[in-house]
């Protein structure tokens, strides 16, 4: 149970500090958004405040559930920027291109990840 507990402590911190990081370097995650999306600082905004509030409710045991879908839908909804990001090799933190590749599947075991901790007590 320890386990969970402290697994459940590093993805709230995780998605928290993502979300801050969409307000402090709103240009680099503006860069990522995909071409179709319209107005992407808004959209960086938007995954921003989903991110802050989705690792701070997924703390709590009642609002558990509802934050982990809540991130699981942002987890998809952002796909198109990670996808974006690699095949246009957009610099993001001075990462190389193999990561922005290894980060597509990443995202799934992420999704994995924040779907197991929906239930944990």
């Amino acid at each position: 149970m320890r386990t969970k507990r402290i697994s459940l402590i590093i993805c709230c911190l995780f998605f928290f500090s993502m979300g801050v990081l969409h307000f402090t370097n709103t240009q680099t995650f503006t860069r990522i958004v995909a071409d179709f999306i319209p107005f992407p600082d808004w959209a960086v905004y938007i995954s921003g405040i989903i991110e802050i509030a989705g690792g701070a409710l997924l703390y709590f045991p009642k609002t558990r559930r509802f934050a982990a879908y809540m991130l699981i839908f942002l987890l998809i909804m952002v796909f198109p920027a990670n996808i974006n990001m690699a095949v246009n090799n957009i610099d993001f933190g001075k990462l190389p291109t193999p990561v922005l590749w290894a980060r597509l599947p990443l995202q799934a075991l992420i999704i994995y990840w924040v779907y197991r901790l929906r239930r944990i007590d």
